[in-house]
């Protein structure tokens, strides 16, 4: 470029500001589809991070469903997630300030249908042959102990009285109630201290009575040593999950009380249940099925052939998926790009064509600008490897000096089984605009490398920094100068 300038790393002017990260962003949460109507919420700051149910109508009409000052969000095991369900139009929805469930009716105001106690709800399902919501309660009335956690349903024209009925408890955590198309089954997930989801847990089906309350029950996956991810019904009665009992977690289906492998992979198609009501996959048909997975070999979203355990990807400009929502007509997710951050996105089943719905940022910033991770692997301790995004300086108005080495930032995830990705971090680009280097490492214990990856963190806290010290000088300095480990 005629007019770049030359100046040291680290002293170059960026048009990547901390008013432009912080500009107009949103943040999306749950996503849902109700006929042709899609519904995703939006975490919005301008309104004190409040979060509204948006419901996008075929004629591309956005509507804020969740009026001031009700804001859509669940405490449930503190990290919440799961905070609405949506069925034929009506809205039910987790209240942030007191922790009730609403009905919204469109036009009409909302109306609380659980008493004023210190209970909290999440991950709540229609069950509408029987007129109700089968969902996670957390009670906390009782202060003298831990709050209890158990599966229960909730009238859907419930007018506050508390007509709570409790489905099934006893133990620590439940998750994921979900139920069969025809209503005669239920399944969920639970688990028990000290675990967490991702560490083990376990899957039930059980049988439901002629007044819906829980018959026989049976474990039929899971344990302290086993995962289990987003169990799902197909449209034709099938049980599908997500289990990590050979490393990887992989897409499964209980049939005639048989685990089979629906399509066995080395590649993540599930990830650690922070919140409820994550999703990776969707059924299109009984038949077809939408997935995400990725791993150290690279990621997609691909169509599933459930007869022939066939994946065919689908081309995408994106390289995350999260929040995925299918059915015979259209495919709601969120995806983000090394150039782009988190969409809400539709994918037309019949054509194939993307719509985007939404974006989290409304700000652009020109490609010369950007800096696109590179996936580095390098050894470390007990002679492993790990893995890292490599973020070179790059701005297309200035120019290093000859022979000169960028300073370099190493920074580390939150976890610890989150995960860095390959999609666009302002904050990221603030310091590569500027002259700096950035590697974001995946250090063991990250998500996204199977399990015996995930597990390296156990009873090993703080190891992280020695195996990035660990990391021989002369990979760093064949491309930066280590100077900040954030």
């Amino acid at each position: 470029m005629a007019n770049t300038k030359t100046a040291p790393y680290g002293s170059w002017k960026s048009p990547v500001t901390t008013d432009l990260i912080v500009a107009d962003s949103l943040r999306f949460g749950l996503t849902a589809l109700d006929g042709d109507d899609i519904y995703w919420i939006e975490g919005r700051p301008s309104e004190g991070g409040r979060n509204v149910v948006v419901r996008r109508s075929p004629d591309g009409t956005l509507t804020d469903l969740v009026p001031q000052p009700f804001n859509a969000r669940t405490r449930v095991h503190e990290y919440g997630g799961g905070d609405y369900v949506v069925s034929e139009g009506i809205l039910y929805f987790s209240n942030f300030s007191d922790q009730r469930l609403y009905r919204l009716v469109p036009g009409s105001e909302p109306v609380a249908i659980t008493p004023a106690i210190e209970r909290r709800y999440a991950d709540m399902v229609v069950d509408r042959q029987r007129r109700r919501l089968i969902c996670v309660c957390e009670d906390h009335t009782n202060t003298e102990r831990e709050a209890v956690n158990m599966l229960v349903s909730v009238p859907l024209d419930g007018n506050a009285s508390d007509g709570l009925q409790i489905l099934q408890a006893g133990n620590d955590f439940y998750a994921a109630p979900r139920l069969s198309p025809d209503g005669s089954q239920l399944s969920w997930t639970t688990w028990n201290h000290p675990n967490m989801p991702w560490d083990g847990s376990e899957l039930w089906v059980a049988d439901l009575d002629t007044n819906g309350f829980i018959g026989s029950a049976q474990r039929v996956a899971g344990g302290v040593e086993e995962s289990i991810f987003q169990p799902s019904w197909s449209p034709d009665g099938v049980l599908y999950f997500v289990s990590d009992r050979t490393n990887w977690w992989n897409l499964y289906r209980l049939v005639d009380n048989q685990i089979e492998a629906a399509c066995p992979k080395n590649a993540e198609f599930g990830t650690p249940q922070w919140v409820f009501g994550m999703s990776t996959y969707g059924f299109v048909s009984a038949d077809r099925i939408i997935c995400w997975y990725g791993g150290p070999e690279g990621s997609s979203l691909a169509y599933l052939d459930t007869r022939t355990g066939a994946l065919t990807p689908i081309s995408l400009p994106f390289t995350a998926v999260s929040g995925i929502r299918a059915n015979a007509q259209q495919v709601l997710f969120l995806a983000a790009s090394p150039t782009s951050a988190l969409t809400a996105v539709r994918l037309d089943v019949a054509s194939g064509q993307l719509e985007v719905l939404r974006r989290s940022q409304s700000a652009v910033i020109d490609d010369a600008y950007i800096s696109a991770a590179q996936l580095i692997e390098f050894p470390t301790e007990h002679g492993q490897t790990a893995y890292a995004y490599y973020y070179p300086p790059k701005n297309a108005d200035f120019t290093a000096p000859e022979g000169e080495l960028p300073p370099l930032l190493v920074i580390s995830h939150g976890g610890p089984t989150s995960a860095a990705s390959s999609t666009l971090t302002l904050s990221t680009q603030f310091w590569t605009s500027r002259g700096f280097a950035v590697v974001d490492v995946n250090y063991g214990g990250s998500s996204g490398y199977g399990r015996a990856y995930r597990d390296r963190l156990k009873g090993q806290w703080g190891w992280w920094m020695s195996m990035i010290v660990s990391m021989p000088r002369s990979i760093w300095l064949s491309v930066a100068w280590p100077m900040v480990i954030a």
